[in-house]
């Protein structure tokens, strides 16, 4: 008898399960049923006149932009291991990777730069040298990005009277 008792129950709770279920019905297409707790991502009305060099796109895309710190943190170690081991061109991959994961780091900025002008690729280093000094003008590797990029303007003027 208690199986009969237990499938009974069963039948009740599923039946009123199934009825619960029918009687809730979905948000309208296009709306959301948490459309209180929906909070407005765009920037403030003429933040891109005030901050010309932020990396926010041009167009209407809200898309996050990739953003891991450790994960930059790694590629830098990487990077260094290879420069330290003179594969320059390696080197550079990491750093470049470390900054997809974070878009302005100041020590993979820097050391990219140092790595391009060890592949003697000057104005790109040059370039990377100068965004550095965007990041941390009086950062501990300030006064070496101000020599590089006086040492690399020396040596493009040094080539062109060859």
């Amino acid at each position: 008898m208690a199986p009969k008792i237990i499938a009974g129950i069963l039948l009740i709770a599923f039946s009123s399960l199934l009825t619960a279920q029918s009687s809730t019905q979905p948000p309208p297409e296009g709306e959301s049923s948490s459309k209180d707790t929906q909070i407005d991502l765009s920037p403030p009305p003429g933040d891109r006149v005030q901050h010309p060099d932020s990396t926010m796109p041009d167009d209407d895309t809200t898309e996050m932009q990739l953003w891991d710190p450790h994960k930059a943190l790694k590629h830098i170690e990487v990077g260094d291991f290879y420069f330290k081991k003179g594969n320059y061109r390696a080197a550079q991959s990491r750093y470049r990777e470390a900054l997809k994961w974070k878009s302005n780091d100041a020590l993979a900025t820097y050391r990219l730069a140092e790595s391009l002008e060890k592949l003697q690729e000057e104005s790109e280093a040059r370039k990377y040298y100068e965004t550095y000094l965007k990041i941390l003008p009086n950062g501990e590797l300030a006064q070496q990005a101000k020599d590089a990029i006086e040492r690399i303007g020396k040596q493009g003027k040094s080539e062109a009277k060859r």
